[in-house]
């Protein structure tokens, strides 16, 4: 059993198992500030900043302001935290390049974390960052106080690599404090501080690899929109045998509804559903097809599902990153307690979820949901589609970009081996910032699928973050050649 509390001993061997790795200033200046960079983020991990969690607000603004301090130790000369509400304290920093016409970066992140119920499923404390061997467990080591930590290590290992004061590119940090709450003020924020987020490129460091053995460039993230559809007949639930047979059940009528909802082959009946969709290219499907999968982990790692299944034509890795799919979240209605109730009941209700792909919209499927819900509501039902929020718009970057090839080039130099394109199937800001900054996002992460994130025993693999920041460090030296 590995000792806990364990601090790395130097930088971690290539993770290709090469003994024969090449050397770079970055990795050996990486490796030099590797036992400083873990502590300090063991401490940053220490304040539990629950963003949705009110109770936690106080934590939230200490967690900025650990951030900041940081950051001015670390030399950077403009650091600000924007904390007049009514968002929770983002932090914002800017480090301006030895070149006055280089190119200029925003970093992108967040420091709010999950809540971490049930506190009793984890090995550790959460709120104790504990390191052991390779792994830190703790809440938010990947999502994502780990990433953004990594991205203050590779600017500190870029600075002694280069043995320059000020970096190759206008590098600035943006990192909110609500983006587990859904960024419901990030719109205000961007505009409000349009000026000083203003930037020609966006590094987005809140996404995975796509396994430790076969590191990967995320190109994109699926947009979501959820809804509950409410059916409700009469003010209260009847007997069946006086009413049964002769009033519409809504119970009834939602699973006709859910039923109704996909065609034999899992496609989605919403009309025009699939015509704003943007299918990834042939390169892209090539680097798909040639990534590592075993159908039996998959599986365990899907909540011990049983089977494959889904939209034909397209592999288990295409259907959840690059394909568009409508959710059965939950069913309600009428008696569920024991035994037997003999009732109509008076309402019913369906939570439904959809993940989008590029370029599809939330508002246009919001719309064909309550057209689809209007024409599978029988006569003598009411229905109501209640909204949970706009959704989150779906973000994919053109693969061709110059930057994302200097991210794919970076991580290749860290990583000691070839580099493929992934997406990720969750949700994210990214449509949003480029939207309103008018710049390409592109990707920079280091975590795993199976870090546990929203989960008991989250944790962060050490030598993937040590190579992330050393895939950060060679980025800012390759974009001015890429970008001018």
């Amino acid at each position: 059993m590995p000792a806990t509390d364990r601090r790395p001993q130097g930088y971690p061997p290539p993770v290709s198992g090469d003994p024969e790795e090449p050397e770079h200033p970055e990795r050996a200046a990486v490796a030099a500030l590797a036992d400083d960079f873990v502590a300090g983020l063991r401490e940053w991990l220490a304040i539990p900043s629950i963003g949705v969690d009110p109770a936690h607000h106080g934590d939230v603004h200490a967690s900025a302001r650990w951030l900041a301090e940081a950051l001015r130790r670390d030399g950077w000369p403009d650091v600000r935290v924007w904390d007049s509400g009514p968002a929770l304290p983002a932090v914002y920093a800017c480090l301006p390049a030895e070149d006055p016409a280089a190119p200029t970066v925003l970093v992108y992140g967040h420091h709010d974390v999950q809540p971490v119920d049930p506190v009793e499923q984890w090995r550790h404390p959460p709120f104790d960052p504990t390191l052991v061997g390779e792994e830190l467990f703790g809440r938010g080591a990947s999502d994502d106080k780990g990433q953004v930590a990594m991205h203050l290590l590779g600017v500190r290992a870029h600075l002694a690599a280069t043995g320059a004061d000020r970096p190759a590119v206008t590098l600035k940090l943006f990192v909110e404090g609500e983006e587990e709450s859904g960024s419901p003020h990030l719109t205000r924020l961007l505009d409000e501080h349009r000026d000083d987020l203003a930037c020609d490129l966006v590094v987005f460091t809140d996404t995975p690899l796509y396994s430790r053995d076969a590191p990967t460039v995320c190109t994109g993230q699926r947009g979501v929109y959820g809804a509950e559809v409410v059916l409700t007949g009469g003010a209260s639930d009847v007997h069946s045998g006086r009413a049964g047979g002769s009033v519409p059940n809504p119970a009834t009528a939602a699973a006709r509804l859910v039923a109704a909802l996909h065609d034999d082959d899992g496609r989605v009946r919403l009309r025009d559903f699939y015509a704003d969709v943007v299918e990834p290219t042939d390169a892209e499907r090539a680097d798909y097809a040639e990534l590592p999968f075993d159908e039996d982990v998959w599986l365990a790692n899907s909540g011990g599902a049983q089977a494959l299944a889904g939209e034909p034509g397209w592999s288990t890795l295409e259907r959840v990153w690059v394909r568009p799919t409508a959710e059965v979240n939950g069913i309600s209605g009428g008696y569920t307690g024991p035994g037997l109730k003999t009732i109509v009941p008076a309402s019913a209700s369906v939570k439904l979820s959809f993940r989008l792909v590029p370029d599809q919209r939330p508002e246009r499927v919001a719309d064909a949901l309550r057209e689809f819900v209007a024409a599978h509501t029988p006569p003598g039902l009411r229905a109501e589609v209640v909204a949970r929020g706009d959704g989150v718009p779906p973000y994919a970057v053109d693969v061709s970009h110059p930057a994302v090839g200097a991210v794919r080039d970076a991580v290749e130099i860290a990583f000691d081996q070839p580099v493929r394109f992934s997406r990720t199937g969750g949700s994210g800001p990214a449509a949003l910032l480029h939207g309103w900054l008018g710049v390409p996002v592109v990707y920079l992460g280091a975590t795993l699928p199976d870090d546990r994130i929203h989960a008991p025993n989250e944790r962060v693999v050490v030598p993937l973050l040590l190579r992330g920041a050393e895939a950060a460090a060679h980025l800012w030296r390759l974009l001015p050649g890429r970008l001018s």
